[in-house]
């Protein structure tokens, strides 16, 4: 089943003037950074309740129910639109921009219609001066029921034949030097035939959750000579830096065809006899 749904990045002030109108969530990297501030009204979910390991993956989705359980307890039912923010944890500082995109795209992918980004996190809330609270909100559980959006992504048996398109490009997310062949797999390198857009790329350079300008990314995307026409297929690491550019091509720059490899290179290397490329070419 395929359902009508959106992700939008909002900026601060939008935040701010819609506050009682969204449930919030925090996706902070540590639960103490939510502890020492949060955006008022905000609840706390960790972005990695929604991995665990399944057959060879390390890192995978979680089944549906383990979802549906986790949303239930945090207030949340289908119908309910969302804010989600993360930061760099004034507490653990261990942001790295990518918990907000992990937390979106997951939402989503198990059936969540309305998604709002907060543009640059609670670090640029914090910067124009708004509030902070240390209060928890007590909220009721609800009965969340998932529709898992099997169109945003690809399994290995699918990757394998979508990797043979001619109208498909692959193209590897994670940074040029781990592209290149500085790894912690057991294979170095990339995918045969990906090219490599970073992720980092996308964003700020002073602020790994702020987005660019649409024009500067579509002249990253232009210069990869990618174009609409074409079925994205975006890999990473495990599937988490992927989400990044799947918010930025389907929602963003609104690519009608892209997909995730979610086992991503994690996966791939975990099949003795595939093969990885080392250096900047994808063959």
């Amino acid at each position: 089943m395929t359902l009508n749904t959106s992700i939008k990045y909002v900026n601060v002030d939008w935040l701010k003037s819609n506050l009682n109108n969204y449930h919030i969530l925090d996706f902070q990297p540590d639960v103490h950074d939510y502890i020492k501030e949060h955006i008022p009204g905000a609840v706390y979910i960790n972005e990695q309740h929604f991995r665990c390991y399944i057959h060879n993956q390390p890192a995978a989705l979680v089944p549906a129910q383990i979802v549906e359980t986790i949303l239930s307890q945090a207030g949340l039912n289908n119908s309910m639109p969302v804010v989600v923010y993360s930061g760099q944890g004034r507490f653990s500082h261990q942001g790295d921009g990518l918990e907000q995109t992990m937390a979106a795209y997951s939402l989503a992918r198990f059936g969540h219609k309305e998604i709002y980004i907060l543009n640059g996190g609670i670090d640029s809330w914090i910067e124009a001066g708004y509030d902070l609270d240390q209060k928890f909100m007590a909220v009721t559980a609800k009965n969340y029921v998932t529709t898992v959006q099997s169109d945003f992504f690809v399994n290995y048996q699918q990757f394998i034949e979508l990797k043979k398109d001619p109208q498909s490009v692959l193209i590897d997310i994670r940074p040029h030097s781990v592209y290149q062949g500085k790894s912690i797999w057991s294979k170095p390198g990339h995918i045969p035939g990906a090219i490599n857009l970073p992720w980092r790329n996308f964003m700020s350079q002073s602020n790994a959750l702020l987005l660019r300008p649409e024009h500067q990314i579509q002249e990253l995307i232009s210069e990869k000579n990618i174009n609409p026409s074409q079925t994205v297929v975006l890999y990473c690491g495990t599937g988490r830096e992927a989400t990044c550019a799947f918010i930025v091509f389907k929602f963003v720059m609104n690519f009608p065809k892209v997909k995730i490899y979610e086992g991503s290179f994690t996966e791939w290397c975990a099949y003795e006899n595939n093969e990885s490329v080392t250096g900047s070419n994808p063959f």
